[in-house]
């Protein structure tokens, strides 16, 4: 009998409600039953703890370990699940869920976990960062500092209308910082207002930061956004949406098999939105072939 996990986050898309993780954990239950496989299925309690689940459903032996949650979750279900045999498979319900838009992953859990159930495994390249692993997006400046302040709001206001809302507010008091960035070799020295490492294409919502990016291509793309005005910004952010960000003066993509960042100062970053400090050098490099993951059997991308 295939052995299935999984690993609820009960605050992702919630807004703080009381009573959610013990609902998705009774309907992943029901889901996994109906289906006649073994049930394990786990709510976490605090940031990291997904990670430890995930370990802990593989030395079990699970075949295939759900992720239930956003981007974070993802993030740290699939850390565990890096470089090993077991799949992940993905029951979108946080703010952005990025990689799972960039999958074709189903909103509606029901039609998520038949993806878990039914849909065929796929190979993506994951990402690293300062020592931590990505599959989707990493990066510093403005989006980093973006992740830091939504992290800083605890888990009442949560959701992309809190994420807009940073957003606007951090367009007008960050200022941008100099870095010198070496992409396989090749150096760029400027200040920057983003530093995007891209696995795949988008943050989320359709905000297409890499529109070039293949998630199984053994390269990531690498966006440097060259510092302007907060003015300039908005009325260039549509050209994001529409996956023209290539065509916006200042703005330099390039591939890469490793990245190096260096700054004056230690520096703020995310890994798929979870945000992190590291030193004043940051060493960043793509794993191919890295993760096995549950996509819709008609995913072509």
């Amino acid at each position: 009998m295939a052995h299935v996990a999984v690993i609820i986050n009960p605050i992702a898309g919630t807004g703080g409600r009381a009573g959610v993780g013990h609902t998705r954990a009774m309907r992943a239950t029901a889901l996994l039953e109906a289906r006649g496989l073994e049930a394990d299925v786990c709510v976490s309690a605090s940031p990291g703890h997904a990670r430890d689940l995930a370990a802990a459903a593989l030395q079990r032996g699970a075949s295939t370990v759900v992720a239930w949650g956003g981007d974070g979750t993802v993030n740290e279900v699939a850390s565990a699940l890096a470089f090993r045999d077991a799949a992940l498979a993905i029951v979108p319900s946080g703010s952005g869920n990025g990689l799972a838009r960039e999958l074709g992953i189903p909103f509606e859990p029901t039609a998520a976990f038949a993806v878990a159930f039914d849909g065929h495994d796929r190979v993506i390249d994951a990402g690293e960062l300062d020592g931590r692993l990505f599959f989707n997006i990493a990066g510093i400046g403005l989006d980093a500092e973006v992740a830091h302040q939504f992290a800083a709001g605890g888990l009442k206001r949560r959701g992309l209308a809190r994420y807009i809302e940073i957003t606007a507010r951090q367009l007008l008091a960050y200022l941008p910082e100099a870095y010198t960035i070496e992409i396989d070799g090749i150096a760029i020295r400027q200040t920057s207002l983003i530093v995007a490492l891209a696995n795949a294409r988008q943050y989320g919502n359709g905000a297409l930061i890499a529109p070039a990016a293949k998630v199984d291509d053994g390269l990531l793309d690498v966006v440097v956004v060259a510092a302007r005005s907060p003015w300039r910004v908005l009325v260039q952010v549509p050209r994001i949406f529409l996956g023209q960000i290539a065509r916006v003066p200042g703005v330099t993509i390039r591939n890469a098999r490793e990245v190096a960042i260096t700054s004056a100062r230690p520096i703020r970053y995310h890994v798929d939105g979870e945000p992190n400090v590291g030193g004043s050098r940051l060493a960043g490099r793509v794993h191919s072939a890295a993760l096995r993951i549950k996509v819709p059997v008609r995913t072509t991308s």
